[in-house]
């Protein structure tokens, strides 16, 4: 299906094939959901990243940041200076989506008791 078509069509995550899926696994990754608030308070670097998310490794932080660049809900800053100096923060998509997952976070850490002991 050609772009032009798909944005002709309403999209339904019901429906196996709608291009809305990838969007869904996209942001409903763990990786994602702990790097988007991350850098709600602003830009971070990938050392930042890497040292306040434990448990994830470079190769998976680079490839989250990619994919979260590719749909445009962050952006890339590198600076052009050496030592080379890039850092990444939030798009106003990004900045949309990081308040829905600000507002999961919140729900979760309320109900973690709950949620632990069921």
């Amino acid at each position: 299906m050609g772009l032009s078509r798909m944005l002709d069509v309403k999209p339904d995550p019901y429906v196996a094939l709608c291009p809305s899926r990838k969007i869904i696994e996209v942001i409903g990754d763990k990786w994602s959901l702990l790097v988007i608030p991350l850098l709600i308070d602003g830009p971070k670097r990938n050392a930042e990243l890497l040292r306040l998310i434990e448990g994830i490794s470079q190769k998976m932080l680079t490839q989250t940041l990619k994919r979260l660049e590719e749909y445009n809900l962050v952006a890339r800053r590198d600076y052009g200076e050496i030592p080379p100096r890039v850092d990444y923060r939030l798009t106003p998509l990004g900045q949309s989506l990081a308040d829905v997952i600000g507002q999961l976070d919140n729900w979760v850490i309320k109900n973690f008791e709950e949620l632990l002991h069921a």
